[in-house]
C-alpha cells in the first residue's frame, strides 16, 4: 500500500498495468492505463475498502480505481506534460501508426471492452494506443475521437477519392460513434471488432456493399471519417 494518505492535489504515476473500471463497483471496465501514466484522484469513497474516481492526465478521462490496487501507483516524479504534435508531424508518423496495428493483428488477440493495454483492445483503444506509440494523444472514446478530429466531407461513391491512408473511419447508428477503425487505402480499414457484429479480434474490413459479411454489416453503418491534424494536449 502507499506510505502515506491519498491527496487529490497529487498526480500520481502508475507502477504497474491497471485497470479502471465504469462505476464504483468495479465490474466493468471502461479502460486501462499502461505502466507510466499519470492520473489524479478526483474522489475517495467513505469506505475503506471500495474505490477511488481518478483522472487520467493524458487524455483527461475518468473511471473507478479499485482499492486494492492503489499500491501500483505511487507520486509522480514530474507531472504529466504533453508533447505538442502539429498536423505536418503527424503525417509523417503515420507509418509508424499504421505498422503498430498491423503487428497487433499478427500477435494473437481477442476483442476485450476498455482494452488499450494489449494484446486485448476494443476499437477505440486499438487506436488511441497505435498513436500513442509514436508519441500523440487522442481521446479514449470513438465519440470522442470523431469530435476531436477533423472530419472529412464524403460521397460514399467517392471514397477512394476523398480518404487517404491514416485517416480514421468511424460507425454507429446514434447520435454519436460507438466504433472506429483506421484507413489503409483502397476502401480497406483495421478495427478491432467484438463478438455480436464482428470477429472478436484485430482484422482488415472492406468499406463496402460487396465486401465480406462482416465488412457489410460495418459498411451499414458507416457514418464520418476524419483526419487526425492535432493530438489531444494542444486543447489543453
Amino acid at each position: 500500500m502507499l506510505d502515506h494518505q491519498l491527496s487529490n492535489v497529487v498526480e500520481y504515476q502508475c507502477q504497474a498495468n491497471i485497470n479502471i473500471y465504469d462505476s464504483s463497483e468495479c465490474n466493468i471496465l471502461a479502460t486501462q492505463a499502461v505502466i507510466g501514466r499519470n492520473l489524479q484522484v478526483i474522489q475517495l469513497q467513505e469506505k475503506f475498502d471500495s474505490a477511488i474516481l481518478v483522472k487520467l492526465q493524458e487524455d483527461d478521462y475518468q473511471g473507478w480505481l479499485k482499492y486494492t490496487d492503489i499500491d501500483k501507483i505511487q507520486p509522480a516524479q514530474t507531472p504529466f506534460q504533453p508533447h505538442i504534435f502539429g498536423e505536418t508531424e503527424i503525417r509523417e508518423k503515420l507509418p509508424e501508426v499504421i505498422a503498430f496495428t498491423y503487428k497487433a493483428m499478427n500477435t494473437s488477440n481477442y476483442y476485450l471492452w476498455g482494452g488499450t493495454v494489449g494484446p486485448n483492445y476494443d476499437c477505440s483503444g486499438l487506436i488511441q494506443t497505435a498513436f500513442v506509440s509514436v508519441g500523440i494523444w487522442l481521446p479514449r472514446d470513438a465519440y470522442q475521437q470523431e469530435a476531436f478530429c477533423q472530419k472529412i466531407s464524403l460521397d460514399k461513391c467517392q471514397l477512394n477519392n476523398q480518404l487517404i491512408v491514416g485517416n480514421l473511419v468511424f460507425f454507429g447508428t446514434g447520435e454519436e460513434a460507438d466504433n472506429v477503425g483506421l484507413y489503409l487505402g483502397e476502401r480497406r480499414y483495421i478495427h478491432s471488432s467484438g463478438k455480436s457484429q464482428g470477429r472478436n479480434c484485430i482484422g482488415i474490413y472492406v468499406l463496402s456493399e460487396v465486401g465480406d459479411e462482416v465488412s457489410q454489416r460495418y459498411y451499414q453503418l458507416f457514418r464520418s471519417a476524419a483526419r487526425v491534424v492535432r493530438s489531444y494536449g494542444n486543447t489543453k
